[in-house]
């Protein structure tokens, strides 16, 4: 008689679930303690019942068991960190290279190499694309002329201003030679732009003689 498949769900009947549970968990127990003989394997199995009751199988110690699956786990998982960092990194470094090879690619077309093969679209594109660079060049190069220039006049005026602050102090000096009772020049000496353009008089005369008159005798 050939026995039926036993669908696997929950044992609705509490009896019937706790004999279930104790025939199976005495054949899980056994097969346990054959594989750990038969294998020398280091086997570990723990066990709680619906009522919370533990039974547990270890072919040498459960707690020493437990230590080294911690262990391992733990192990496992840096392991397994460092292969996802690697992944990720060669992911990065594969998608950085294939961007650098597409800003070359650009970069020559830029400068007119390698357009044989573009279409009228693509060339429309880096046409686009260098008069918005131009544009932006321009605009650049006006705003630093324009900064330039604003420097220049910022400097001329200062000129300008220290120029007059010089004449003015110029005048005041020479004002305060002329009053002070102390300097033996005079007004006449310390302009000396009038005395430049004085007139002297002088008896010297500069030419041919003039013709001397002869003097009658008296008779």
């Amino acid at each position: 008689m050939v026995r039926g498949k036993t669908e696997i769900k929950r044992i609705e009947n509490a009896t019937s679930r706790q004999v279930t549970f104790s025939k199976r968990r005495n054949g899980l127990l056994k097969k346990a303690f054959e594989l750990s003989v038969l294998c020398d394997a280091e086997v570990g199995l723990i066990i709680f019942s619906p009522r919370s009751k533990l039974y547990e199988f270890s072919s040498s110690s459960i707690a020493k068991t437990i230590e080294r699956y911690q262990k391992r786990v733990k192990e496992t998982g840096i392991n397994h960190t460092r292969e996802n960092n690697s992944q990720q990194a060669r992911d990065e470094t594969y998608g950085l290279t294939k961007k650098i090879e597409q800003l070359e690619i650009s970069k020559r077309k830029l400068l007119g190499e390698g357009i044989d093969a573009c279409s009228i679209e693509e060339l429309q594109q880096l046409e686009n694309q260098l008069e918005r660079g131009l544009s932006r060049i321009r605009a650049k190069k006006y705003q630093l002329l324009r900064e330039e220039i604003e420097k220049l006049k910022e400097e001329e005026r200062n000129l300008i201003k220290e120029n007059k602050e010089l004449k003015e102090k110029w005048r005041g000096m020479g004002a305060i030679v002329v009053a002070s009772p102390s300097s033996t020049l005079s007004s006449a000496e310390v302009n000396t732009d009038s005395v430049d353009n004085m007139e002297v008089e002088t008896g010297l005369f500069i030419g041919p003689p003039e013709p001397r008159q002869s003097k009658k005798l008296p008779l």
